[in-house]
């Protein structure tokens, strides 16, 4: 099997594209499409042909370029079941899995920033798109779902292997470095990461990708359940999704 191959770029002010590619079978998927023309810029450099638009959620800055791109390319849209996304060809839901040439993406519904999100979970390539649901050290808004749900969506993406890598839809990462330090301000390996992360900024080179790991010793949105957290926070023993909840509120009023 063909291994994929990734090319991750920015449209609009913050939004990453990314491009995968099976050589083998000759397709291209863009993740989500904030906007056709960077998409159609990081193709042209490539030599790809886009076939496919793999969609996490219907916001907007994600399906910007999706009439377009599908009106220049005839590519297939894939996305969640009984979502408003435009143009969409193939429906998925929680637990199905969708096959992108020689590899499989499997679907993991994480309702909570939208009610219709969802995640694709390259198992054998160690990949995960995780669209605006996970942030490299913070976690999507809850627009149209709840706390609880939103906490339960990242409790799923917390169990994936360690290994694991993970490509969200926006670099906030120095922005959501800053806040995770007013939580965790004695976390070494947040300490270190921030700094490292001021230094990529600095260059204006991307925080991403990220991994599972790296996330679960340092993203406060995933450690809720933590006693290290908790007693940061002056509140042990206090029910993870409470610990979430309150964490995303005071990350909403930062």
């Amino acid at each position: 099997m063909a291994k994929l191959e990734i090319r991750q770029f920015m449209c609009l002010s913050d939004n990453f594209g990314v491009l995968i590619h099976d050589p083998g079978a000759g397709l291209t998927a863009s993740i989500d499409a904030p906007e056709a023309r960077p998409i159609e810029a990081a193709l042209a450099a490539a030599g790809w042909r886009l076939t496919h638009i793999l969609n996490t959620h219907h916001h907007g800055d994600h399906v910007g370029g999706n009439l377009k791109l599908k009106d220049r390319t005839g590519c297939v849209i894939v996305g969640p079941r009984g979502s408003r996304i435009p143009g969409i060809d193939v429906e998925v839901g929680d637990g199905e899995s969708f096959e992108f040439g020689g590899h499989v993406a499997h679907i993991i519904a994480t309702p909570g920033h939208t009610l219709d999100h969802i995640c694709y979970w390259f198992k054998e390539d160690k990949l995960v798109f995780v669209g605006d649901t996970l942030f490299a050290l913070g976690c999507g808004r809850v627009f149209e779902g709840t706390p609880r749900q939103m906490w339960a969506s990242l409790r799923k993406l917390a169990g994936l292997p360690a290994e694991t890598s993970v490509y969200c839809g926006h670099e906030y990462t120095l922005a959501n470095a800053k806040f995770a330090l007013t939580i965790e301000p004695e976390n070494a390996a947040l300490k270190r990461r921030a700094a490292e992360i001021r230094a990529l900024r600095a260059e204006n080179k991307p925080t991403l990708p990220t991994s599972i790991g790296e996330e679960l010793a340092t993203n406060p949105f995933l450690r809720a359940e933590t006693p290290e957290l908790q007693r940061a926070l002056a509140i042990p023993g206090s029910a993870p999704a409470d610990v979430f909840a309150l964490v995303r509120e005071r990350k909403d009023n930062f």
